[in-house]
């Protein structure tokens, strides 16, 4: 039964959602590195900088980082290509999708919590989160446009 035909119009709003979330989602990952080189040694505002991040980590970063990956289901089983989850290229796909969330859950915000209260060991461990959730991304995206094994 077809849903949604690849390009329809239902089939791309959905699309266009599931990345407009995910770059949302992404977008302080490719930023902490800069944010932490460019106020190295200026801890008051290493501080105030990564307050305002906190802040909104959970609530704009987590939360979209979430939808954008549910949406991708949408994509996925909205489409008159007929995906199965037991395509390996989805299955891996929905892994580093969790292992995406587990890492920014776990060790990105409250490591941006911590920066933020003043403790600066920390923002090596923001940094290497997002680093991994880059990486994890990338690594999605390959998978996503190729399909090995489709």
């Amino acid at each position: 039964m077809i849903i949604a035909q690849v390009g329809s119009t239902g089939y791309n709003i959905l699309l266009f959602l599931h990345i407009v979330a995910i770059v949302v989602a992404l977008s302080p990952t490719f930023v902490h590195p800069f944010l932490a080189r460019d106020t190295n040694g200026e801890y008051s505002v290493r501080r105030t900088l990564y307050a305002g991040i906190a802040k909104r980590s959970m609530r704009i970063y987590g939360s979209s980082l979430i939808v954008g990956g549910l949406l991708g289901f949408g994509v996925a089983g909205l489409s008159d290509k007929v995906y199965q989850l037991s395509d390996g290229w989805l299955t891996v796909s929905v892994i580093a999708w969790l292992a995406m969330n587990g890492v920014l859950h776990a060790m990105v915000i409250p490591a941006e919590k911590a920066i933020a209260d003043g403790d600066e060991p920390n923002t090596k461990k923001a940094e290497t989160g997002s680093l991994i959730i880059s990486l994890l991304f990338l690594f999605s995206l390959y998978l996503m446009i190729f399909e090995p094994g489709a």
